[in-house]
């Protein structure tokens, strides 16, 4: 595909027209979800389109109990096609053999992310074999998120696609507000810890 004038063109269409584009493209599509504080954007999304779309949750173990809530919550409202996958490890176990989530910006760190993300996102993705993912990410979340591209390819064969690419904070809430959707703001991702902190998984992706 000629990504430089599908982006030109992406660039131009709302979020559910960048969706309904790929899941018109799509044969095997699917959306990720870490059920973070404005997730339901995306999910309300995509499952309007294509209600049992597969949607991807890695479930690290170190949600916050309201996190769980909401997750559940909203896999019930929004009647989520849920598939679930967990580190190889428990947290009980790693907190009993590692002493809990290790300090930010260190090898240790760097092992802990591999362990209760990567290796789960990786078992997802050949489980699922996706030829298009749908994922949530924003400019205006880090620095390195500003350089990407509404659809791209990655390292694995198959399309990112980043329907809210280009919105801000402020455009999910409203539309949030407008669709009478849940923002859940008791959030904690140990692979990131600062928001502005890539966790890694974008960024192992990217070619």
């Amino acid at each position: 595909m000629d990504l430089e004038l599908l982006n030109r063109e992406l660039s131009e269409l709302s979020p559910q027209e960048i969706i309904r584009w790929t899941l018109g493209r799509a044969e095997q599509p699917l959306v990720t979800t870490n059920f973070g504080p404005h997730e339901a954007a995306i999910l309300h999304m995509a499952t309007r389109i294509k209600p049992d779309l597969p949607v991807v949750w890695i479930d690290s173990g170190y949600g916050t109990e309201a996190t769980y809530r909401f997750a559940r919550n909203l896999i019930s409202s929004l009647e989520l096609n849920i598939q679930i996958f967990h580190p190889q490890y428990s947290r009980a176990y790693r907190d009993a053999t590692i002493g809990g989530v290790p300090e930010v910006d260190t090898s240790e760190h760097d092992e802990f992310t591999r362990q209760v993300k990567l290796e789960p996102f990786s078992r997802a993705m050949k489980a699922s074999a996706p030829d298009y993912w749908l994922t949530a990410i924003r400019k205006d979340q880090t620095e390195f998120r500003q350089g990407l591209e509404v659809l791209s390819a990655t390292k694995n064969g198959f399309y990112r696609v980043a329907p809210l690419l280009n919105w801000t904070e402020l455009d999910i809430e409203e539309y949030l507000v407008e669709n009478d959707l849940p923002i859940e703001e008791d959030y904690y991702d140990p692979t990131k810890v600062h928001g502005h902190r890539e966790c890694g998984l974008h960024t192992s992706m990217s070619k």
